[in-house]
Order: structure tokens, then C-alpha cells, then sequence
């Protein structure tokens, strides 16, 4: 049996379709049709009720589709046995958060394909949290303080952050000071998240509330630059706002507990040498980069 067949029939019943596990897999439609009936056809049975809306799996596909996952994990995990040095082959699927990824993370995964040009790198950049089972992703680059998962996390550098509004917002509304005055402002926000803050070394969590939302760090580093309040985001995002004095630190005295920048993967035994590859590789990036900062150089407030 034909193991890129098996492959190919698991992404499709992952993605719900042939032309989304298309997508996936970087093939033409075409091609995943064939594969999907060369399967049917060493099979004797139909795995998939096609039709103008698209495929939906049978009975037998739905029956056959982890057996299938199964096996093309094993098979995995054997090639990694069998080679466990040499060049990566196969393909990486890996989210990344588009507000940080293209200049931090980019390079990385340009790196990891140029040392292993049999490895076909996919990286999907977005600021959403992807669910990565559903959507058939190897891991996922995360930043920020991580919420509760069955997912797999390894930490793999430092994320500094601070509170900012415009000089501006601060002329109308005033500058808080403690965390009760913060809870009268308006925070600009990625979604319904808590804000955590630091009060010497104990812990606050706030739900602030906000009339601006977004799910991207630059637009609400926009938004804070143009006095729509109170926003907390990663330095990386400010330093030129600061800089400019677009955008001026608030609650300096209650700053952001420092947050980490994760590799999330599925639950599983082990993670393949692809996943383990980038996490090394990202580990060394963040490892250069803390070691050619001044000594005690958390970015100044």
C-alpha cells in the first residue's frame, strides 16, 4: 500500500475536504483525487462520498481514517529510527504569530531549510491561536503567557512587554497608577484576555474592558498611537513608538510579568526530529540573543 496514499487520505479526512488537505500538502487537486483513488482501489471500498460541495468521509473512511494515522506515524517514527542524523526529509507544518514571526522567526525557518533541502518548510503566518490537531499542523510558535492545553509547550526564549498609551491619551484621560485606576481605562485588547501585572513579586490578574479590539499586535500598537487607550504589548512592537514618542510606558511600577516565547505540539511520545530541529535552532537564536545584550538589560521602561 502506497504510504504517500495513506498520507494524502488522512489529511483530506483532517481538513474535511480534498481541496483544503490540497492546500496542506502543497499539491494540486489533482493529484490528491488520484492518490485518494489509487487507495479506494487497493482497498475495495469507498472512503469518501464525493460530491458538488465536496467529500465527506463514509463509514468505512471514518473506520479506516485512524488506522491510517496510525500507521503513517509509525512509519515516521521507524525512518526516524533508522535515521536518526542526516538531512530531514518530508514536510514541516509550523504556525507562526504574524505580528513577531517575520522578523524573528522568519530567519530561523529559513535557516532550518537551507541546512535540509529535502525539508519542505510550510509556515502559516497569523495572530490567531490555530488549533493545530484540526488543522494539521506539526507545532506552532506562540508568544505570551500560554493558556491552559493539552497541547505539548517547550519555552525557548524570554518575551518582555509593558503597559503604553499615547502622550495624548494621557493629556485627556490621565495616567494610572495602581491597578484599580487601570481598570477605568480603556484597553485596547486581542480578544476577551486577562491583563497580568506585576505588584513587587505577587501576581495580578485584571479583565479590563474595551471598545477596540483586534487580533494583531501592530494594529493595536496603531490604535495605542492614536489615543484610543491603554494597550499591553511585547517590546518588540513598541521600541519604535517609544522611540518617537508616539507612544509613552504607563504603570511602570506594575509592569507585565515577563512572558516566554513557546514551540507547542500535539500531545505524543516523542517529537519528530523535524519539531526537535527547530526547537534547537530557535533555542540557539534567543540564546545569541540574550547573550549580546548588556548585562541586566531588561529594556528600559
Amino acid at each position: 500500500m502506497d504510504i504517500e496514499a495513506l498520507q494524502t487520505f488522512v489529511e483530506v479526512a483532517d481538513a474535511g475536504g480534498i481541496s483544503p488537505a490540497a492546500t496542506r500538502l502543497g499539491l494540486s487537486k489533482s493529484i490528491v483525487s488520484r492518490r485518494l483513488a489509487r487507495l479506494e482501489a487497493d482497498l475495495g471500498v469507498q472512503l469518501l462520498a464525493r460530491s458538488t460541495r465536496g467529500a465527506a468521509l463514509t463509514e468505512a473512511g471514518a473506520t479506516f481514517r485512524d488506522h491510517a494515522a496510525r500507521a503513517c506515524a509509525e512509519i515516521e517514527t521507524a525512518r526516524e529510527t533508522l535515521t536518526p542524523t542526516g538531512p530531514l526529509r518530508g514536510r514541516l507544518r509550523v504556525a507562526v504569530p504574524l505580528s513577531f514571526g517575520q522578523n524573528h522567526f522568519a530567519p530561523v525557518l529559513a535557516d532550518l531549510a537551507r541546512r535540509h533541502p529535502q525539508l519542505h518548510v510550510h509556515a502559516s503566518y497569523s495572530d490567531r491561536f490555530v488549533d493545530l490537531i484540526g488543522e494539521g499542523f506539526d507545532c506552532a510558535i506562540r508568544v505570551g503567557i500560554l493558556p491552559d492545553s493539552n497541547l505539548i509547550a517547550r519555552r525557548v526564549g524570554p518575551l518582555y512587554g509593558r503597559f503604553v498609551a499615547s502622550p495624548a491619551y494621557i493629556a485627556a484621560h490621565g495616567s494610572p497608577e495602581t491597578p484599580e485606576a487601570l481598570l477605568a481605562h480603556e484597553a485596547l485588547l486581542q480578544g476577551t484576555e486577562a491583563w497580568q501585572l506585576m505588584d513587587g513579586e505577587r501576581v495580578i490578574t485584571l479583565r479590563p474592558r474595551g471598545r477596540f479590539k483586534a487580533d494583531s499586535g501592530v494594529a493595536l500598537a496603531v490604535a495605542a498611537a492614536a489615543g484610543l487607550g491603554i494597550a499591553a504589548l511585547p517590546d518588540h512592537l513598541t521600541g519604535p513608538y517609544l522611540a518617537s514618542g508616539a507612544l509613552v510606558p504607563v504603570m511602570t511600577r506594575h509592569p507585565p510579568p515577563t512572558a516566554g516565547i513557546y514551540l507547542i505540539r500535539p500531545p505524543g511520545q516523542h517529537p519528530s526530529r523535524k519539531v526537535r530541529e527547530l526547537t534547537e535552532l530557535l533555542l540557539a537564536c534567543f540564546a545569541r540573543q540574550s547573550a549580546a545584550e548588556p548585562a541586566g538589560a531588561r529594556p528600559p521602561a
